[in-house]
């Protein structure tokens, strides 16, 4: 069984720095693409970016671009989430997911099969 377990949430102000982590256990980690939604509320989980399953590619939502960036390191079955400039905005529960399907691809909430259990920002003004 797939298991995604998010670390790292907490509080910040605007402008600031967080680093999110994500550790999956339960199968083949380093073949599939993981990724990273948010939630805040009241609003629609989103999607925030993901990353290929060899960590070379990486893609993200235009409100994240440039202020986040998405790593892996399949040796410890793990993926992170750096986020800097920070925006009162981002404020939201930030899940983990990955693919059961060897998509090259996942921006669509349906693609994705496996979800951690999140982990809050908020960032304050």
């Amino acid at each position: 069984q797939v298991q995604l377990v998010e670390s790292g949430g907490g509080l910040v102000q605007a402008g600031g720095s967080l680093r999110l982590s994500c550790t999956a256990s339960g199968r083949a980690f380093n073949n599939y693409v993981m990724g990273w939604f948010r939630q805040a509320p009241g609003k629609e989980r989103e999607f925030v970016g993901a990353i290929r399953w060899d960590g070379v590619s990486a893609y993200y939502a235009d409100s994240v671009k440039g202020r986040f960036t998405i790593s892996r390191d399949n040796a410890k079955n793990t993926m992170y989430l750096q986020m800097n400039s920070l925006k009162p905005d981002d404020t939201a529960v930030y899940y983990c997911a990955t693919v059961r399907t060897p998509w090259t691809t996942a921006k669509l909430e349906g693609q994705y099969e496996y979800w951690g259990q999140g982990t809050q920002v908020t960032v304050s003004s």
